[in-house]
């Protein structure tokens, strides 16, 4: 992390589905994920990619970020997770089994030690 200049708890906005972006709804599946940054986040500038992992199985979406492209850079490790409050994380009630429809294609991306 002190390659990209980043400590944990710093956090930028995400797309968090390079896909959806500008979506009102987003649905996101079980999987790999590549999101965009909307912002510096140390030293990666808008619109670096951050690619990583999304578990639908609980009551709220868990996405898990392990590397970030920058814009013209070679692929990095990283160690990040995705969280709004509110419970804007939570899936809506008519997703199924495997996926996951949020009111919002936007969160943040928080530096993190490890994963828990």
């Amino acid at each position: 992390m002190r390659y990209l200049r980043l400590r944990v708890g710093d956090s930028a906005l995400v797309d968090l589905d390079a896909n959806q972006i500008g979506s009102r709804r987003v649905t996101l599946y079980d999987g790999p994920i590549e999101s965009v940054l909307r912002e510096g986040f140390g030293t990666l500038e808008e619109p670096a990619r951050l690619y990583g992992r999304v578990w639908t199985a609980g009551p709220q979406v868990v996405i898990r970020y392990y590397a970030a492209h920058p814009v013209d850079g070679d692929q990095v490790p990283l160690c990040a997770v995705a969280r709004l409050g509110n419970d804007q994380m939570r899936k809506s009630p008519e997703s199924k089994p495997g996926m996951a429809i949020l009111e919002g294609s936007i969160a943040a991306a928080f530096i993190v030690d490890a994963f828990r």
